[in-house]
């Protein structure tokens, strides 16, 4: 065992001290010392996809979050109804930045609030007509909302409300497609679960029930890019100019139609692979469509990722990807010359949902940084196994980290830079710590692409040596 897998796992020890004994032992499950080469077997790799330990706090969000925050959410000219209580119908209202051309209320709704606003006697005695009368008047008040969708909230599946009757009749009432989402929050251990269910209702309500005029042998699908702050449209930009047809976004910036004609591309590209892998491994099996993942955070991964996807196509393609890396090479060579030196050396620790904690750690090394401590806060065994490879022996891996966890840790790791959720950035402000926003690029962006790494460089070396730090103790 290496020096540096002992430290961290002495490190852990100390952290794990605070907790009473079964609590511990729960824990020390999902922390680990990373292992790049995997030879440890189970021993190095932490435990994930189990529901959190009550009382202890977590940072995950819910399967109603990942169907209609994620996967959902973003598809522009639908309208998507938050079926329970205001409470959650409320949160939904706040937009992940997922960026849209369009007229928000006329022909996009990707930032609208509509919930059916449950009360009391709705819990009592159903809400199902309520979900029929809303739907007539969203068909009434928006009459170029090509679909609606129903997420459910956890007192629609508590009351047992029969949402795909009412979706089956307004379906044809109404002539568009109703799709029901059974996305309680109560399902699952987190928002990945979320995730699942709403591609699968894409699969059996949407997908492969549109017409598309013409094929070509460049069809592509951009999946799991959800276009916070433009990042599926700096991504769309390369695959284009590489010679690519996109045909579908899944799920920033897409339509229905985009949605329903996706089985006719033959290739699928998969950035997130934590929420659309479902939807992949299906349209290989259903229509015989390849998928492969790619990486367009930083140069280096963009460099590797561009060949990759290269690789299916014919000479053609091949032939205007290198143009393309030559084209942008020099321009991403004068990024990393202006920002390498004023961040080598600096550390980083990231605890992301979704496919950041390790998609990230490549743009980080381009600049000179070090990722020291990585986690998901839904991921699953195949998250973690994709990730050990990326970060260096004796990294530290949590899962389901807990906001103690993350402050102990923080304090004897001592990051230059924590890259996390919205729930953790004031507490990492009042620490002295410098933080970015890594679910929604704190109010910047993209971050993905050629368009994305200069903004994303900026935006760490604003953080990382701002003055501000200067001002505040940092608290140990």
């Amino acid at each position: 065992m290496s020096t540096a897998i002992k430290e961290t796992q002495k490190l852990i020890e100390e952290v794990l001290e605070a907790y009473p004994e079964k609590t511990k032992k729960d824990r020390a499950k999902h922390l680990a010392a990373n292992d790049p080469t995997g030879e440890c077997g189970s021993a190095c790799q932490v435990k994930s996809n189990v529901k959190s330990r009550p009382g202890v706090m977590t940072i995950r969000g819910c399967a109603y979050a990942g169907s209609k925050g994620v996967v959902w959410g973003p598809v522009k000219d639908v309208v998507h109804i938050s079926h329970g209580p205001i409470g959650c119908g409320q949160y939904s209202w706040w937009s992940r930045r997922n960026y849209y051309n369009g007229i928000t209320g006329i022909d996009s709704f990707g930032t609208m609030h509509i919930t059916s606003d449950f009360q009391e006697k709705d819990i009592v005695f159903g809400g199902d007509k309520k979900l029929e009368q809303l739907c007539r008047e969203i068909k009434e008040l928006f009459p170029l909302a090509k679909a609606i969708s129903i997420q459910s909230e956890c007192p629609i599946g508590l009351i047992g409300d029969d949402i795909e009757s009412v979706a089956r009749k307004m379906t044809k009432e109404l002539n568009i497609p109703v799709v029901p989402v059974r996305c309680e929050g109560f399902r699952g251990v987190s928002q990945s679960l979320g995730h699942h269910i709403a591609n699968d209702s894409i699969r059996d309500h949407v997908l492969g029930k549109g017409k598309m005029e013409k094929s070509t042998p460049y069809d592509v699908n951009l999946i799991g890019d959800y276009n916070i702050g433009g990042d599926a449209w700096a991504s769309r930009k390369i695959l284009e100019e590489m010679g690519l047809r996109v045909i579908a976004q899944w799920s920033g910036d897409a339509t229905i139609n985009e949605l329903s004609i996706a089985n006719k591309a033959r290739l699928n590209l998969i950035h997130c692979y934590r929420s659309m892998n479902y939807i992949c491994r299906h349209m290989e099996e259903a229509y015989g469509i390849p998928w492969v993942e790619y990486n367009f955070f930083g140069p280096t991964k963009i460099y590797q990722s561009i060949r990759k996807i290269a690789s299916y196509f014919d000479d053609y393609i091949k032939e205007k990807s290198e143009k393309v890396i030559e084209k942008y090479k020099p321009m991403m060579d004068r990024v990393i010359e202006e920002y390498r030196p004023k961040l080598e050396g600096k550390t980083v620790m990231l605890y992301v949902g979704g496919l950041r904690p390790r998609h990230v750690i490549g743009a980080y090394e381009d600049l000179g940084m070090e990722v020291i401590a990585a986690g998901y806060e839904f991921g699953h065994n195949d998250d973690y196994k994709r990730t050990y490879p990326e970060l260096k022996e004796g990294a530290l891996i949590y899962d389901d980290a807990t906001p103690y966890e993350l402050e102990e840790f923080s304090k004897r790791m001592r990051p230059d830079l924590v890259g996390s959720g919205i729930k953790e950035k004031y507490a990492y402000h009042k620490m002295g710590i410098p933080f970015r926003q890594m679910h929604s690029w704190d109010y910047s962006g993209p971050y993905h692409g050629f368009d994305g790494f200069p903004i994303f460089a900026r935006d760490m070396d604003m953080t990382v040596n701002s003055p501000t730090w200067d001002l505040i103790r940092r608290r140990r």
